[in-house]
């Protein structure tokens, strides 16, 4: 088997696969895992003025939740006052507004912090989108290489499936700048520096398996894109092959002149006894 079919393969079975991950990662909610425990933080109510008892009951911060691009979730049990909605996922959640339009100007009391963590967080979302759409053009790219066997178009596939491993690890480091805004920097509700020291210590974050796919389709994005270079490197070189070879048969083959004796005269022989034709006639 030639070995442009091979990697070629390999490279759209990668190319898939990283599309799949990517996409589940940015659809589900699943990147952080925010444990609060609320035992210890009910035992020590009484000792931390600074928290109501009503906000214990009916505000999200106090309760164990997932988050995500687009939603912070409540898998077990939920807030009494926050507006929430049923997901397709059936969990409780409510959406992160990152203040598209922001029809109300709440923006403009925002601190230069705040609007440098809004910034950061709409060019990651942009940038996953952007990536999303350069795999889609090298899904028609790569149809059209597979199809004409032409490395130019396999090449281009290569360059759209980087492009969009980059843009999709832009995505991702951005998303690191807004979680280091938000555990660090910002000191305004709802973010951690804010809170009461009692939520701060009863509360643990880990990472959760949506940020593992993401950075794993993010690799299987770059495997792809090198696959494609590798395959458009093998398609050109079994063009020139296969060009040597026709033009082996295409070289014209022109008969070669007998040579026969003269014995000094100018015509060739064999002569026969009296040929009139002949050096001598008798």
């Amino acid at each position: 088997m030639p070995c442009s079919a091979i990697t070629l393969s390999l490279a759209t079975i990668c190319a898939v696969v990283s599309v799949a991950l990517v996409s589940i990662a940015f659809g589900t909610d699943n990147w952080q895992y925010i444990n609060v425990n609320r035992t210890n933080v009910e035992a020590k109510l009484q000792n931390a003025p600074s928290i109501n008892p009503s906000d214990f009951q009916e505000k999200g911060l106090y309760f164990t939740r997932t988050k995500g691009l687009f939603r912070i979730c409540f898998p077990k049990t939920r807030p009494a006052k926050e507006d929430l909605y049923l997901s397709p996922v059936e969990t409780y959640c409510k959406n992160i507004d990152y203040h598209i339009f922001d029809e109300d100007d709440t923006t403009s009391s925002f601190k230069e912090d705040e609007m440098t963590r809004l910034h950061m967080a709409r060019s990651m979302i942009a940038l996953f989108i952007v990536s999303f759409f350069f795999v889609f053009v090298a899904f028609w790219t790569g149809v059209a290489g597979c199809w004409r066997r032409s490395p130019g178009n396999i090449a281009s596939t290569a360059i759209l499936m980087l492009l969009a491993c980059l843009f999709s690890a832009g995505g991702m480091g951005l998303w690191h700048g807004c979680e280091y805004f938000e555990e660090e920097k910002l000191r305004v509700a709802p973010y951690k520096m804010s809170w009461d020291p009692l939520l701060q210590d009863s509360t643990s974050v880990s990472y959760d398996w949506s940020y593992f796919i993401a950075w794993i389709g993010v690799g299987w994005a770059l495997i792809s894109a090198l696959l494609f270079s590798g395959a458009s490197v093998c398609l050109r070189t079994e063009r020139e092959r296969e060009e040597a070879k026709n033009m082996a048969y295409l070289m014209p083959v022109y008969p070669q002149k007998q040579q026969y004796p003269t014995y000094g005269y100018g015509y060739p022989g064999p002569y026969h006894y009296g040929s009139q034709y002949g050096p001598y006639n008798y």
